[in-house]
């Protein structure tokens, strides 16, 4: 299994077609600072440009979380000017992981709390265990979700229901989460990761070209009047009716075997 290392906190493992980007902060919770932003930036990048990655899922390597949030004693001893500086660092973490191209699932257990649920959020499925507890409380210190939160929230539950989950700044179970669609599949404890990864597996057996399609369809169209979502549709079509996965798979149905994907 191939690894590689981004700064101190994150590291991405191959399993195959398969990458695992682990969120390696233990003595803090993986609580995002400036130097983790970065890093988990710089993995999405390389993610981003590495054609025979399929699947992405994100882990954590602490036991009782997957990532509490932003790290309040970084921004507790910044500077107005100095927390200004560093919005745009803090953002790239979450962008990087909104914006990976292939499908994308994180597996969670513990707190996701904050920042830590929005990069779950950004996320296109989310796994978690029956120990998660998710939320967006930030408001009950004075902020606003500022990874995406307000944004990505209601594309999954609705307007009223993520206002009422943003304003109360309440933290949500994981039987209760399951049940408003806060997370996609509920599973025992302690195996999110190995089910999430089981199921990046089954995703990964696809055409790489037609998961990214579908997937910038998926998201652009999301939101859009239904003509010009099919028209977002239909561009995505065309990129991928002509490929060398189209002909292959095309040919590996009528052929009865498994597809051996060029991916281009």
């Amino acid at each position: 299994m191939a690894q590689q290392g981004y700064g101190e906190f994150v590291v991405v493992r191959r399993h195959g077609h398969v990458a695992e980007l682990v969120l390696d902060r233990p003595k803090a919770m993986n609580a995002v600072s400036t130097e983790m932003a970065r890093s988990i930036a710089a993995a999405c990048a390389a993610l981003s440009a590495d054609p025979g990655v399929r699947v992405t899922v994100m882990t954590s390597t602490h036991a009782r979380a997957f990532c509490v949030g932003a790290d309040l004693k970084e921004r507790n001893s910044l500077t107005d000017t100095e927390l200004l500086r560093q919005r745009p660092v803090a953002r790239s973490a979450y962008t990087g992981v909104l914006e990976l191209p292939m499908p994308t699932i994180a597996a969670v257990h513990g707190f996701a709390l904050g920042g830590g649920f929005e990069l779950a959020l950004s996320c296109d499925l989310i796994v978690a265990d029956r120990t998660a507890v998710v939320g967006l409380p930030e408001v009950s210190v004075g902020v606003i979700p500022g990874g995406g939160g307000t944004q990505l929230l209601p594309r999954r539950v609705g307007a009223a229901r993520a206002a009422e989950l943003v304003f109360s700044a309440r933290r949500v179970e994981a039987a209760e989460a399951r049940e408003l669609g806060l997370v996609d599949q509920l599973v025992d404890e302690g195996t999110d990761r190995d089910e999430a990864l089981a199921l990046a597996d089954r995703i990964a057996a696809n055409s790489p070209v037609g998961l990214r399609a579908a997937k910038r369809a998926l998201r652009l169209g999301h939101g859009l009047d239904l003509r010009t979502g099919l028209e977002v549709e239909d561009a995505a079509w065309r990129s991928v009716a002509f490929s060398g996965d189209r002909a292959e798979g095309v040919a590996a149905f009528n052929e009865k075997r498994k597809p051996a994907w060029p991916g281009a």
